[in-house]
């Protein structure tokens, strides 16, 4: 479960459609700014995309159906998580996005062993890639 954080602008649809992209997805990308929710096969793996933006809480989450997808096997990206607090499972990773001076930034904070996992899998990717 990735989280993504940041005020209008900060740039979290964009980076999850970068992500779905890099999953395999070769159709369209679309935020499901109305829909709410995008489903994304990806051979046995389902990613679950959500823009909870429009919502006014969490109690507005039950109708959507969610529960069917909180199955392993799944993977789930949630652009304004803050708006489901609450009923939203706890995040393995949260990507924090601001706008400064015309540069984007991330804070990447892992909330579970696994998205810890993700992180030291990332350093060591980096540190490969800057010998």
């Amino acid at each position: 479960m990735l989280y993504l954080r940041g005020d209008l602008g900060a740039g979290k649809t964009t980076l999850a459609q970068g992500f779905v992209r890099a999953c395999g997805v070769c159709g369209p990308v679309r935020s499901p700014t109305y829909a709410l929710v995008q489903l994304y096969p990806l051979g046995r793996e389902t990613l679950v995309h959500l823009d909870l933006y429009r919502l006014r809480g969490a109690e507005e989450l039950e109708p959507l159906g969610l529960t069917e997808w909180a199955l392993p096997g799944c993977l789930w990206l949630i652009e304004w998580p803050e708006r489901g607090e609450g009923s939203l499972p706890p995040p393995d990773l949260t990507v924090a996005l601001s706008v400064e001076e015309g540069s984007h930034s991330a804070l990447l904070t892992p909330g579970t062993p696994l998205g810890e996992a993700w992180l030291a899998r990332l350093a060591a990717q980096s540190g490969a890639d800057s010998s």
